[in-house]
């Protein structure tokens, strides 16, 4: 690593002003104001549970959450999987905005009971589930308070690895030494502990799988197998060898690849399951389902 002085070294005003897109890739989306955009109701299906999300990391923690439930033989479990498109604003509906004012994906709206509950932020739709269903959190207090640990560790990390080192490794408009060296250094740290808890466990909270790990794995899983962001060989990840099997192992899990699969736009087409109303979905091909400006 190397150290330098900002090219075009940046005077902020005493205050800032809202003139010009910022962000990048995303820059079309971005805007310093909460608050619906335009006015669109979200569609809803017949099943208890109706997500509305892409298959970001964030998103696939919950299509990978249900999948397990399924199948462990949860039949309340049963979902649909409504897609947000987030580069095109769908996130800003008014619909949308009402299950989720942070509009952010996924938000998950529970139907089952008189009154629809809505939940939102992805850590607290896994621990809502895991609630509700009695399943992948303990109830042992001891075991139970390491998952949780382990769970919002997650949700600390992320900023870090995504907003951080993701955005200015792969999506920022030029490439900036100083922020790249900065996030690639948290990063790795990052990966470090994630392997050095697995050396000692087979799963982040001890010996079962729980909450933790389908909360980190879309994240830390798909950075160490996938190549997210094209940074493999730049984060020397196949160097971190506890969490490389912890990674393969989870991948390996039929649940996980049915639900890796949900709501996704990118990749080879036959991991693209755009929208989930049942599970003989998976069993039709993709391109079966796509509109003709889809396809």
């Amino acid at each position: 690593m190397t150290s330098s002085s900002n090219p075009t070294p940046y005077d902020p005003p005493r205050v800032w002003v809202w003139d010009q897109a910022s962000g990048g890739r995303f820059a079309n989306i971005n805007r310093p104001i909460a608050g619906p955009t335009h006015d669109k109701e979200l569609p809803r299906g017949q099943h208890p549970l109706q997500l509305y999300s892409l298959a970001t990391p964030n998103g696939v923690k919950v299509t990978i959450m249900l999948e397990e439930l399924l199948a462990l033989g949860h039949k309340g479990a049963e979902y649909d999987a409504w897609l947000i498109r987030i580069t095109e604003g769908d996130q800003f509906s008014s619909g949308f905005v009402s299950v989720n004012p942070n509009s952010k994906i996924p938000a998950l709206l529970d139907c089952s009971g008189p009154t629809p509950i809505r939940v939102f932020e992805s850590g607290c739709i896994l621990l809502y589930l895991a609630e509700k269903f009695g399943a992948f959190i303990s109830e042992d207090p001891v075991k139970r308070t390491e998952c949780l640990s382990w769970l919002f560790w997650q949700m600390g990390s992320a900023p870090y690895l995504g907003g951080g080192f993701g955005h200015f490794y792969a999506y920022a408009p030029s490439k900036m030494e100083y922020p790249i060296n900065r996030f690639t250094m948290e990063a790795k740290r990052l990966l470090d502990v994630l392997d050095q808890q697995l050396a000692q466990t087979p799963f982040l909270a001890g010996d079962d799988y729980t909450i933790a790990d389908i909360a980190c794995w879309p994240w830390f899983g798909n950075l160490l197998l996938y190549n997210q962001y094209s940074a493999a060989e730049f984060l020397q990840v196949e160097t971190y060898l506890n969490a490389m099997r912890w990674a393969k192992d989870i991948q390996s899990r039929p649940a996980v690849l049915r639900g890796r699969k949900v709501n996704r736009v990118v990749g080879p087409e036959e991991d693209q399951l755009r929208e989930r109303h049942d599970a003989s979905d998976f069993d039709t091909k993709t391109q079966d389902k796509l509109t003709p400006k889809e396809q």
